[in-house]
């Protein structure tokens, strides 16, 4: 199985210079930046059955995910 890549530059190409100025700008930003990374990591280990879970973990999980680059994404466009 192949499992994609969502890190946010990944994501949202076309923010890129965004992502990198506010990471550097707004430490909100780069905690909320680093809490979505960390969680990709997770996921793609639960993806990958390094890190073996019920279903129904992988899910929530890919749901905060969601949140939590709805969030970042709010916050990149916001000022912009």
């Amino acid at each position: 199985m192949s499992v994609e890549h969502h890190d946010l530059i990944h994501e949202l190409p076309e923010l890129k210079d965004r992502i990198h100025a506010l990471k550097v700008s707004d430490a909100h930003f780069r905690r909320l930046f680093d809490a979505y990374h960390e969680l990709t990591r997770e996921i793609e280990n639960m993806e990958n059955e390094v890190t073996p879970v019920a279903t129904h973990t992988e899910e929530e999980a890919k749901v905060r995910r969601v949140r939590l680059k709805d969030e970042l994404y709010r916050m990149l466009t916001a000022a912009a």
